[in-house]
């Protein structure tokens, strides 16, 4: 492989990882929020966000492997693990390692949900909150072409999407199906006590 094939291979699988990853965010707020309508049922929200997820993974090894076999990084092995300790942009990549980590963390405690009982799934699941972010300045901060027209066009859209779909979680307020019940049945405990 020439170098240049490795390097458009690094650069489109990075952009690709980009997209993907800010899709498995937005569709995992919407998960959170029991999202469903007519014609986009709750379970196909879940299973989209599991699918689209497992995809990411497959790009973002492209994007790795590509990266630690290109012969202008020489990077090896290490730095694709460990972060801060490449001698190549050593901010950058690191922060494109500590994300790569974070997301291994979530990714594995998926396949052994089962095991470790929802609780400590979902609490190491929030570390995909930070994983994102950290992988958007990673892509700002390493890539040759990080400014071009295109790739910030992209970039943005990205952090605008996932913008949007945290502010309409928190807007959206509990997601907890039974919250309304359960206020409306205390509201009436209450207002029985008083009596």
């Amino acid at each position: 492989m020439t170098d240049t094939v490795l390097w458009y291979t690094t650069r489109g699988a990075g952009a690709v990882s980009l997209v993907l990853l800010s899709a498995v965010v937005v569709l995992g707020v919407l998960s959170t929020l029991r999202f469903q309508s007519a014609s986009w049922p709750r379970f196909l929200t879940t299973g989209l966000h599991r699918n689209v997820a497992l995809i990411a993974v497959v790009f973002l090894a492209l994007h790795i492997v590509t990266a630690v076999v290109d012969p202008f990084t020489h990077l090896g092995w290490l730095p694709a693990v460990i972060p801060f300790s490449s001698y190549y942009r050593t901010l950058w990549l690191g922060l494109g390692t500590v994300a790569f980590d974070l997301l291994i963390a979530v990714v594995v405690t998926s396949l052994v949900r089962g095991y470790i009982g929802h609780t400590i799934w979902r609490t190491i699941h929030w570390l995909a909150y930070g994983s994102w972010p950290i992988a958007v300045i990673h892509g700002l901060g390493t890539g040759t072409d990080a400014f071009s027209a295109w790739l910030l066009a992209l970039t943005v859209m990205c952090v605008v999407a996932v913008a949007i779909s945290i502010a309409y979680r928190l807007w959206a307020g509990s997601p907890d199906p039974l919250a309304s019940a359960r206020g409306a049945f205390r509201s009436a405990a209450e207002r029985r006590e008083e009596r």
